[in-house]
């Protein structure tokens, strides 16, 4: 498996979950960890697994990561499984909004669907830090994905 975890990241919370998700998918495959940024285009090319994360601002998806968005075709897109998450309040969703849910929709008003639904961890204030439990969750997460995908353990091979 090839994996590309993309992400931004404000405060070093999101980037904590992105690298805890990219290590736990180094388990089943090679894996790419990149930091969105709007002046280097990311390449999806051999990529089968798209994990892409940021915090949530505003009831939505940070601008670089909504310019990440806006520059990835949907025909580069097809064929790819693709997870969504964000980092946010402990709250309901109605109260703080979801990054990973905008970029949901975003992908399906281009025809794409995500392997699974969004996920969101969570933060105890703006800058942090991250609740207790969530890189546990994440590396959880990460497992569950690889299960969706199908991709087995190298140990199980």
């Amino acid at each position: 498996m090839n994996a590309l975890v993309v992400y931004d990241s404000q405060y070093g919370n999101t980037q904590r979950i992105a690298q805890a998700v990219a290590d736990t998918l180094r388990e089943f495959g090679r894996v790419r960890l990149v930091c969105v940024d709007p002046a280097h285009p990311v390449e999806l090319e051999d990529v089968d697994l798209l994990v892409m994360g940021c915090p949530t601002q505003g009831w939505r998806a940070t601008p670089t990561m909504q310019s990440f968005l806006d520059g990835v075709s949907s025909e580069e897109l097809r064929g790819l499984a693709i997870a969504c998450f964000d980092t946010r309040f402990k709250m309901p969703r109605w109260m703080t909004g979801s990054a990973a849910g905008v970029m949901e929709e975003k992908l399906r008003e281009n025809g794409v669907s995500l392997l699974v639904p969004p996920e969101s961890f969570f933060v105890k204030g703006k800058r942090g830090p991250l609740r207790g439990g969530e890189l546990d969750r994440a590396a959880a997460w990460s497992r569950m994905l690889c299960e969706e995908v199908d991709m087995p353990h190298p140990a199980a091979r």
